[in-house]
């Protein structure tokens, strides 16, 4: 009996000390306050609970993974300062597995600048300004496709399925909203449409009567619009209301239900192009209940985003079996990941080879994807 229970005491010693106890920060920056806030918080959401999953299956690389989310306002300025606080945590000799940030293009571009200087592995989990990967940084990644490929697709999309020839296109004035407008400008000459219109709009704009009426003297017969949902909607609904009826595809910034939601009644119809599919297309019934329980609400469309950017980082953690920053990026750049956004691998500059581009269309209040 006294073995017996020698044994089981042993047995259970095991169990409680085969999970590590120390634990390894995982940063994660999006706007989690203002104006973009719901988007950001899907991405710390997605991040959270893919952390959830690899600690209660032992942790990674003998550290279980922290996660500490960093508000950045949707603001450059204070993307910039937030790198203070990731530089004072490895100068004190934290353990720090890494960063998932930002959300944006222009707080991405911002924050680079010093993240490039210093020992750790940064992946955007929406950034898709072109330029961030020209820059020859060794340790950037992103989960989601340039704008260089957004805009081939889009406009592939626009002349081809929409028999497009005469495209107005507005973007709102983000890092983001003008890199993807050149883009656009580009790939729609280069598939001989003629772009009527190119106009400038500002971030989280919410009337567009000047506009509309820049659109009917145009006489476009199809709009792209290269912002977030916090234009998007009431771009759709001016434009509806004033009776212009033209195919509208608005870029991945728009891909959240705040589109549907905030367009009174107007979005039926509308595109918007996305990086990755709708999470209810891919994600089965236990991954939302398991969302649910980490995060007390629904995720939304970039939920897959932060949880596929933490899976792929963790898991070359894992392979590297180290924290150093050197050993994870090369072993992103021998990756190859079945994710909820598709297979992940990457070349040497941190785009992803083979990015898929998705289009959706609002129909009967929801997203339904018509291409490819």
């Amino acid at each position: 009996m006294r073995k017996l229970s020698l044994l089981v005491f042993l047995l259970l010693l095991v169990g409680c000390t085969s999970r590590p106890t120390e634990e390894a920060i995982l940063f994660v920056a999006a706007p989690l306050s203002g104006f973009q806030a719901n988007g950001g918080q899907t991405v710390v959401g997605g991040v959270r609970l893919r952390a959830e999953e690899v600690n209660r299956s032992g942790g990674v690389a003998g550290y279980r993974v922290k996660v500490v989310a960093l508000d950045d306002e949707s603001d450059p300025e204070v993307a910039l300062a937030l790198t203070e606080e990731v530089k004072a945590a490895l100068d004190r000799g934290e353990k720090v597995l890494g960063f998932i940030g930002h959300y944006n293009s222009g707080e991405t571009l911002a924050a680079m600048e010093v993240y490039a200087r210093l020992p750790l592995v940064v992946i955007t989990p929406n950034a898709s300004n072109v330029a961030l990967t020209q820059k020859g940084y060794d340790k950037f990644f992103r989960i989601v496709a340039n704008d260089k490929v957004q805009a081939a697709a889009d406009a592939e999309f626009l002349t081809g399925r929409l028999g497009a020839r005469r495209v107005a296109v507005l973007y709102n004035d983000t890092a983001y909203g003008r890199g993807l407008h050149d883009e656009m400008v580009q790939a729609l000459q280069a598939r001989g449409a003629e772009v009527v219109l190119a106009r400038e709009v500002k971030e989280g704009q919410g009337r567009f009567a000047d506009e509309v009426n820049a659109i009917r003297a145009a006489a476009p017969d199809a709009l792209f619009y290269a912002g977030y949902e916090i234009e998007a909607p009431y771009l759709r609904a001016d434009l509806v209301e004033a009776g212009i009826t033209i195919p509208m595809l608005a870029s991945d910034g728009a891909f959240l239900a705040a589109t549907i939601d905030e367009a009174a009644g107007t979005a039926e119809g509308m595109y918007v192009s996305a990086f990755g599919p709708s999470p209810k297309s891919v994600a089965p019934p236990a991954w939302f209940q398991a969302y649910q329980a980490v995060e007390y609400r629904n995720p939304d469309t970039y939920s897959i985003n932060g949880y596929a950017a933490a899976e792929v980082l963790l898991t070359a953690v894992a392979r590297a079996n180290s924290l150093d920053a050197g050993r994870i990026a090369a072993a992103l750049r021998g990756l190859k990941l079945d994710t909820l956004m598709g297979t992940v691998a990457y070349d040497a500059n941190g785009d992803r080879v083979d990015a898929p581009i998705f289009i959706y269309q609002v129909q009967n209040n929801a997203f339904v994807q018509v291409w490819p």
